[in-house]
């Protein structure tokens, strides 16, 4: 179990350190960055099922429409929310992408409840509430919808949702996501070079390196967040899943020196006070079952 909340806590802290990255290549559009993004994931993801041999599940996927478009509609979901939060992080908005994942476990319970069918126990209901109530405070008091937040909430909760039930694992699953976004990544990179909206004419050798890095830091963490679920009680991993959004919180505010104060602190504390009451609920019943996990 020490194993597994290592590797989930390393996923979770690379996740959370990705601005540091992505202020690095700023020089690059939010969309450039996207596409890099994808291409260089596939071919890390390729290498690695290679030393693995691990290739007799994509012929099986090939004869499988179904799954293809499951892993499309994944991949669109997958790269959008890629291109709002590198959008974030280049122009000044790390606090509002942190916003995003501070929600997303409760957005997972409204899509529960509406997509599953699931029933909110009442603890619940209130997190769901104080959230609520801190977001209609940002709009109201603080002057502007937090859409960056509910995007990344959305798009990666729905993301979540359908990888949960698909037939792949955290490998296999992002090497067909990449697999399918590799020829829009490719041709549109290439359209946009030969148009000059582009940014690859005016790249040097280490800002190519930086971008190539993307690869690895797209996979690790997935593979280490992978690898560490298993090994670990959900209750566990439910609290470990707060290292990303804080460390990002952390580098908004004190090293990239984004405005939060006022308005914007007390729609946070709303929130806040929902996850907390939302972590140990959910870590009072998973104690009280009688598995104990």
């Amino acid at each position: 179990m020490s194993l597994g909340v290592l590797q989930a806590a390393l996923a979770y802290a690379m996740w959370g350190l990705f601005p540091l990255y992505f202020r690095l290549v700023s020089a690059v559009s939010p969309l450039d960055i996207v596409l890099h993004r994808a291409l260089w994931s596939l071919a890390f993801v390729l290498v690695v099922l290679a030393v693995l041999r691990r290739w007799s599940w994509l012929a099986e996927v090939v004869r499988r429409p179904r799954t293809l478009g499951i892993f499309a509609l994944s991949a669109l979901l997958l790269s959008g929310n890629w291109l709002v939060y590198v959008w974030a992080v280049n122009n000044g908005r790390v606090v509002d992408s942190s916003l995003g994942y501070f929600i997303t476990p409760l957005f997972n319970v409204l899509l529960g409840y509406f997509v599953l069918k699931e029933r909110p126990r009442r603890a619940q209901w209130y997190a769901l509430t104080f959230a609520a109530a801190g977001v209609l405070w940002l709009t109201i008091f603080a002057g502007s919808l937090p859409w960056v937040g509910l995007v990344l909430a959305a798009t990666f909760g729905i993301y979540g949702l359908i990888r949960k039930t698909a037939p792949l694992g955290a490998l296999e699953g992002l090497t067909l996501e990449t697999l399918l976004l590799a020829p829009l990544a490719a041709s549109l990179l290439a359209w946009r070079m030969s148009h000059g909206g582009g940014s690859d004419s005016e790249m040097d050798a280490g800002l190519f390196a930086l971008l190539a890095l993307a690869g690895p830091l797209t996979a690790l963490p997935l593979l280490l967040f992978a690898a560490g679920a298993r090994r670990i009680p959900m209750a566990t991993l439910g609290v470990l899943q707060y290292i990303g959004p804080s460390i990002q919180f952390a580098i908004g505010v004190w090293l990239f020196h984004e405005p939060f104060a006022g308005p914007r602190l007390i729609g946070f504390a709303l929130i806040w006070l929902a996850l907390v009451l939302y972590t140990a609920e959910g870590w009072l019943f998973i104690r009280r079952r009688p598995n104990g996990a």
